[in-house]
């Protein structure tokens, strides 16, 4: 009997920069009729102890993720870390960092945008998202909310994307570092969006080569802002370089309103199947 169950293995909580909690997250996906989902939040795996007690009242498996930022030739690459272990020290300890280096980021960013004119603090975005933990996508809606700004997409091109005036470097990684650190940790990595590291077809090419050679072992070939020609490229990368391929929507809520879990943008159609390969090779490794 073939098997017709979907998943999705990129969704982003409250954690990190999504707009649903964990548990709720959980609740929407059960309702898309997901039967599986990956919580990727950025930089961190805060979320992952609610979530899992939340999939474990309405039988759907979860998998523990997180989503790692790391930077090559001064573009930012995410990495993908399935089934880590949260508890891991290395794993813990550089996620902490980042999750200490955020917060003092977040301020010096209020106080920018505050310098450019705009009526922005600290105390007025935690007061609108409460129980979030704030990112530029919070910003971005916060201007946008307020009046202040059109459009979120206008926000991060003048201001919060890189190297705008507002935007604060955060510290990273290399994607290398990104792969070990979570095969130390136990998980299985999987490279993020490729389409959207912005590298020529040669520089992703050795990315992947010297990722794959650090233990990386699958592609997002399937992914929301995918064209059809993308995913075909992508899954060409994954047959060359023997890597598995993993499918996301990147959901976040209301902080992308145009993606829904599971379908993305009505364009993704991810099949268990996809997840059971990460598990076996898991069963291997």
């Amino acid at each position: 009997m073939t098997d017709t169950r979907i998943i999705d293995m990129h969704v982003h909580s409250s954690a990190s920069d999504g707009t649903f909690s964990p548990s709720a997250l959980l609740s929407e996906a059960k309702q898309a009729g997901l039967c599986a989902i990956a919580l990727t939040d950025h930089d961190t795996m805060d979320g992952i102890e609610e979530a899992a007690d939340a999939a474990c009242r309405l039988d759907m498996e979860l998998v523990a993720g997180v989503e790692i930022s790391a930077d090559y030739k001064d573009r930012e690459i995410h990495v993908l870390g399935y089934y880590a272990s949260k508890e891991h020290p290395a794993l813990k300890a550089k996620l902490e960092e980042f999750r200490d280096f955020r917060d003092t980021r977040n301020v010096r960013m209020a106080k920018r945008l505050a310098e450019e004119g705009f009526s922005i603090t600290i105390e007025k975005l935690a007061e609108k998202f409460p129980d979030s933990v704030l990112t530029r996508a919070h910003f971005a809606r916060y201007l946008c909310e307020t009046g202040q700004l059109p459009d979120t997409k206008t926000a991060f091109a003048k201001y919060l994307g890189e190297n705008c005036c507002c935007f604060i470097q955060r510290p990273k990684i290399t994607p290398v570092e990104a792969v070990k650190l979570i095969r130390e940790a136990g998980g299985l990595a999987v490279l993020a969006h490729p389409v959207l590291c912005q590298l020529d077809w040669e520089e992703l090419k050795q990315m992947i080569r010297e990722m794959k050679e650090a233990g990386m072992c699958g592609i997002e070939a399937v992914y929301s802002e995918n064209t059809q020609e993308d995913e075909k490229n992508m899954r060409k990368l994954a047959e060359e370089f023997g890597l598995l391929i993993s499918g996301g929507s990147d959901f976040h809520g209301k902080n992308k309103p145009d993606i829904h879990l599971g379908i993305g943008k009505g364009n993704l159609v991810i099949p268990y199947s996809y997840l059971q390969a990460f598990k076996n090779l898991r069963e291997t490794v």
